[in-house]
């Protein structure tokens, strides 16, 4: 055959092979349920939008990662983009169909597309999952999305995490404090965004004079003063562990600044919030560098982190975005929320072992050693699915037992059901635990001695197979 092709994929892209899907699946369903019992609701949208309408709402960056999309049937439409985030397509809907209720509290899972540099976790086609309240224009929906950014990860299981957040007003108040004109804000919170990922020193550097990074490529400076940079530094130095002290000392740096006290008071009672509904300065810090790379944030902006995963970033983030609806309609219309980054967060439960990855879906194999058995061997498997049991029959070419049994090994299947005209003969079927059958062969070191013993393998009457089963799978899965 000639004019073969390459199999392969374009930088930044991946297959979701089984395992990953699994783990993947697992964690969506668990979000789902958060999501859900917050009272959210589903809401799907295209995957490519008019680029007039993904354009000019998430800033510079966001507007060249756009990936143009072709309309051969169409040409002299309007030009098409996929969507950069799941929050515009939301604008845009929002928009168009007026008679939604109000606030439209919505979730959505769905892929979305960046041309950017990718890095660890990071990909080019990713999938988001996001909750928004728009039409909410009280702080108490910014503490709701902040709570269900901690219920989201704690319902996957993870406890050494972090929400920070901020607020994109407290910002604009740092550049009346450090005499930058706020025309520049979104190039300076593009750079601030970055302190977590590239440090203070090289954040300096892209606000004055620039740098080359890593890889050579010389990063432009926004040519502040030091003077200026001083005063960021000045804001960006206020830390602590307690969310009290933060306002606090922000109340203190500003306190010659008009409008300052009312912005800050808005952290303020986003802070008693949370600690009345019991999210503690162990879960949830002010921390006044989250900037939020996108453009349209206007208040309180938040992130999350795992502690265990620093090197993926924010895996959790969001804000409000009280303007962005507002050039569809005219109309002035608040919103807010956050978004899950699903590849993200995934690699990096994957990365610390918080997530175990299998292949098969089934609980059980049928081995299938004999074609004279063959009509056995479906009615077993059919007989196990109609009891809920997930269970898989052998259809590869491998007839020998012990091939069979590697294949259920290799593909995680906890538990494989052995017939054969002995059995038949009988009224009896073999059930092998291949979990115990995989730990005594690593203390067996004498093949006669295992084959002797058949680790984890019994007998039982061929009439009490789904009922032997759901016991042994029921100890299996409660690790019994």
């Amino acid at each position: 055959m000639s004019d073969l092709v390459t199999p392969g994929l374009s930088r930044g892209l991946r297959d979701q092979l089984p395992d990953h899907m699994q783990a993947r699946q697992w964690m969506l369903s668990k979000v789902r349920g958060v999501y859900e019992l917050y009272g959210f609701v589903p809401l799907q949208t295209p995957a490519f939008e008019f680029l007039d309408v993904l354009s000019g709402t998430g800033g510079d960056e966001a507007q060249q990662s756009i990936f143009h999309v072709d309309n051969p049937r169409e040409p002299e439409e309007r030009g098409l983009g996929l969507r950069f985030d799941l929050t515009v397509p939301l604008a845009r809907v929002v928009s168009q169909y007026v008679d939604l209720p109000r606030p439209f509290r919505r979730y959505q899972v769905s892929p979305v597309w960046r041309a950017d540099k990718p890095g660890p976790g990071r990909y080019r086609e990713f999938t988001q999952f996001d909750l928004d309240s728009v039409g909410a224009p009280s702080e108490v929906a910014d503490t709701e999305i902040i709570a269900g950014m901690c219920d989201t990860l704690s319902a996957l299981d993870v406890d050494n995490y972090v929400v920070r957040f901020s607020s994109r007003s407290v910002l604009n108040l740092l550049l009346d404090f450090a005499g930058i004109s706020r025309d520049r804000s979104t190039d300076v919170f593009r750079v601030l965004d970055k302190l977590e990922k590239i440090g203070p020193a090289k954040v300096r550097l892209e606000l004055t004079t620039g740098y080359k990074d890593e890889s050579g490529d010389q990063i432009p400076g926004l040519g502040l003063t030091s003077e200026q940079v001083d005063r960021i530094e000045l804001f960006l130095a206020i830390r602590s562990d307690e969310r009290g002290e933060v306002i606090a000392q922000l109340r203190d740096l500003f306190s010659g600044l008009a409008q300052a006290g009312a912005e800050i008071d808005v952290i303020d009672r986003i802070s008693g919030h949370l600690a009345a509904l019991g999210y503690g300065n162990d879960r949830v810090v002010v921390d006044l560098s989250i900037a939020r790379g996108l453009a349209y944030y206007t208040g309180p902006v938040f992130e999350a982190y795992l502690r265990d995963a620093p090197r993926f970033g924010s895996v959790f983030g969001g804000g409000r975005y009280d303007e962005l609806v507002q050039r569809f309609t005219g109309e002035a219309i608040p919103a807010t929320g956050a978004s899950m980054g699903v590849d993200r967060l995934l690699a990096a439960l994957v990365d610390i072992g918080a997530v175990k990855l299998k292949w098969s879906t089934a609980q059980v194999l049928v081995i299938n050693m004999d074609e004279s058995l063959t009509s056995d061997y479906l009615e077993m498997t059919y007989e196990l699915r109609r009891a809920g049991i997930r269970t898989e029959l052998y259809l590869g070419t491998e007839r020998g037992i012990g091939k069979q049994l590697k294949y259920a090994d290799r593909c995680d299947i906890p538990v494989a059901v052995i017939y054969g005209t002995r059995e038949k003969e009988s009224g009896q079927v073999q059930i092998k635990d291949m979990d115990v059958g995989r730990r005594s062969a690593e203390e067996l070191k004498d093949r006669a001695d295992w084959i002797k013993e058949r680790p984890g393998q019994f007998e039982a009457p061929r009439a009490e197979l789904v009922s032997r089963l759901g016991a042994l799978l029921g100890r299996i899965e409660s690790g019994l």
